[in-house]
């Protein structure tokens, strides 16, 4: 049986390697001689598509995409299967898990490549070559970019599928959260949001500005966590529509009948009040579907496990680019966490991260995502939260860390600290991005003596 990295390959193994050579000769000069022109060729298709051609107007992604496409048509000229494939079939299933993780279509990379493909065919075909080397070269070119789109695919493939079950396991566990206690949570939200609406309206502050439902805490939270919690419910999508309804027409009406009279005002307020009735029932229901479902905590720290960060980390950017809303990650790290193991053992370790999970879940909102990133390194995502706001945070988080006595198992007490870096999102789709950006700022932190906080530098700033 003909093995898997050999289907396709079948010219390029039966062509002697003196003509093999002098092919890869004449390719070489005509992708070089072209190479700008191709990346142009390949962004063109990517403009097609209205979702894609967003992410070329990220800078980064422009300069990293035109180098990597640069990169890659080089490749294909020092690629030889006969001395091993191994290396390039590697950088090939990086960029489709790249590819993946940011969701670029499949068909738009290949319609990219088969432009690519198309040109430097014309092209070879129009040089002062032996015709017979020309149509060599061609069939040679045909097969490797062929092969290297299929290797592409393959990753890209497995990546969207895995991707895929993890955004259904975690929508199942509904964020890990204890369902009576986010049910009953948001209930009071929604409830505080109604009060302070008539309290605006009949209270002693008459007169002030109605802030929006979808601006509320239960706002961000229904766009947030909800989305991911009850994916495809009928429910949620009521539950959303009746937070437009309200936004965009209860609550203007309400602001004109405010000067038209007290009849006008009590129907605008009782058709507000029986929207919202309707919204809580509706939540009854969405809750009710995800009771009892598996806990996806971590068991010490009661944050987020690390296997859904990709579902959510994606999400939140595709919801930032989309809305053109602040988006901030915090990297924390306790202090010389493998010192306190050692010194006063590994139940000392389990308090530490205990209260340190404490104090960061107490400085953020519901709508906000906390996961333990690893031993002793915990992620925040923050949303709607721009960065100068996340390192206030981060700062209130690292303050009241190291102002807290810890109560060890055997009756002693000891002080930790954390470093913290952060990263605001500045528009680039793939969320390891911004999450290497975190990482180096505590990278930082910790260089310059800990018990401190970075913020990430800027991109293309070293």
């Amino acid at each position: 049986m003909t093995p898997d990295r050999e289907i396709g390959l079948t010219f390029w193994n039966t062509t002697d390697q003196a003509t093999r050579s002098k092919a890869r000769t004449l390719l070489s000069g005509v992708i070089k001689e072209r190479a700008d022109d191709l990346v142009g060729l390949f962004y063109s298709a990517f403009l097609e598509d209205r979702e894609a051609s967003a992410f070329l107007s990220h800078s980064v992604v422009h300069e990293r995409l035109s180098h990597s496409l640069k990169g890659w048509l080089f490749d294909l000229l020092e690629v030889d299967p006969e001395t091993g494939l191994e290396a390039f079939d590697e950088r090939q299933k990086q960029i489709g898990e790249i590819h993946a993780r940011i969701k670029i279509p499949i068909h738009l990379v290949m319609a990219g490549a088969s432009l690519v493909k198309s040109d430097l065919c014309a092209r070879l075909l129009e040089q002062d070559a032996d015709r017979e080397l020309i149509a060599i070269a061609v069939m040679l070119l045909g097969e490797i970019i062929d092969y290297a789109i299929r290797r592409m695919s393959q990753a890209y493939v497995s990546g969207t599928t895995r991707r895929a079950q993890v955004d259904e396991a975690y929508r199942l566990v509904s964020l890990g959260q204890d369902v009576s206690i986010e049910r009953e949570s948001q209930r009071a939200a929604l409830m505080e949001w109604s009060q302070s609406v008539l309290f605006g309206l009949f209270g002693s502050a008459r007169g002030v500005h109605l802030e929006q439902i979808s601006q509320s805490t239960f706002g961000l939270w229904l766009r947030h966590r909800a989305g991911m919690m009850f994916q495809g419910s009928p429910s949620l999508q009521s539950v959303e529509d009746a937070v437009q309804q309200i936004d965009s027409v209860l609550l203007p009406k309400i602001n004109e009948a405010r000067s038209s009279g007290n009849d006008q005002l009590q129907e605008a307020v009782g058709r507000l009040q029986t929207t919202i009735e309707e919204i809580k029932y509706l939540l009854g229901d969405l809750f009710q579907s995800v009771a009892g479902m598996e806990n996806a905590r971590d068991p010490l720290t009661k944050t987020l496990n690390r296997r859904f960060l990709p579902s959510i980390l994606s999400r939140e950017i595709s919801l930032a680019n989309s809305s053109r809303t602040a988006f901030t990650l915090l990297m924390i790290d306790v202090d010389h966490f493998k010192q306190i193991n050692d010194k006063w053992g590994h139940a000392a370790g389990d308090v530490v991260l205990h209260q340190i999970a404490e104090v960061i879940m107490d400085n953020v909102r519901l709508s906000d995502f906390v996961f333990r990133y690893g031993g002793e390194e915990f992620l925040v995502a923050l949303v709607e939260t721009p960065e100068e706001r996340g390192a206030e945070i981060a700062e209130r988080i690292r303050s009241q860390f190291v102002a807290r006595p810890l109560q060890l198992p055997d009756g002693s007490v000891l002080t930790s600290t954390v470093s913290i870096g952060v990263a605001g999102h500045r528009g680039h789709p793939d969320y390891a991005h911004l999450i290497d950006i975190a990482d180096k700022a505590l990278y930082r932190a910790k260089a310059a003596g800990r018990d401190r906080i970075e913020l990430g530098a800027v991109e293309g700033v070293a």
